[in-house]
């Protein structure tokens, strides 16, 4: 693509919690204000800066227009515009180094070889494979229906913050895990953290 330009995005610490608790498809942010702003088919790095500078994910900027806002974590879009970004790669869990980059707040240009060299040290893409993924509770209702929507409320009440979800490999149940946060839990109340 002629002209391609590359950036790097800083994702708001609140939002990087959200974004390693639900997959999302896109990601919306504030522009840079009054930084010429990025165009449909950029490339993009997605940094947290704190502790330190760090890529969680890569993406390209698409057009916001069409774009239905179904999520409610995109609460912090400036009036300035969105800066929108389409997911090509994420990985929340294992974040590239990236003290070299120099960030100039939000939103920031990032020459080519930068970009490729923060781009070359991303973990290798792995296959996906299926995952059990459960969460059980004991609900106490007169009938099965009512069960379900206390089953339900509780879910959206209390979220992946409170509830614990157990994990497994398909082929592999005995190596169940449990995951709070999105991080793994210890839920045996005999055995100390």
């Amino acid at each position: 693509m002629v002209g391609m330009a590359q950036w790097a995005v800083v994702i708001p610490e609140a939002r990087l919690a959200s974004e390693r608790l639900f997959h999302h498809e896109t990601l919306e942010l504030s522009d840079g204000g009054d930084v010429p702003g990025p165009v449909e088919g950029d490339q993009v790095l997605i940094v947290a800066e704190e502790p330190a500078p760090r890529v969680v994910a890569l993406g390209r900027i698409t057009a916001a227009a069409g774009r239905a806002d179904d999520d409610p974590d995109n609460a912090d879009v400036a009036p300035g515009g969105p800066v929108v970004v389409t997911y090509t790669r994420r990985f929340f869990d294992e974040p590239t180094d990236a003290a070299e980059l120099t960030l100039a707040g939000p939103l920031t240009s990032v020459d080519a070889p930068t970009f490729a060299a923060l781009s070359a040290r991303v973990t290798p893409a792995v296959d996906n494979r299926t995952w059990l993924v459960s969460l059980d509770l004991p609900i106490e209702a007169p009938n099965p229906a009512e069960a379900v929507r206390l089953f339900w409320t509780y879910v959206m009440e209390l979220g992946p913050r409170e509830l614990p979800t157990y994990v497994s490999p398909s082929d592999d149940e005995l190596a169940m895990q449990a995951f709070v946060l999105g991080e793994e839990a210890n839920q045996d109340p005999e055995e100390e953290d």
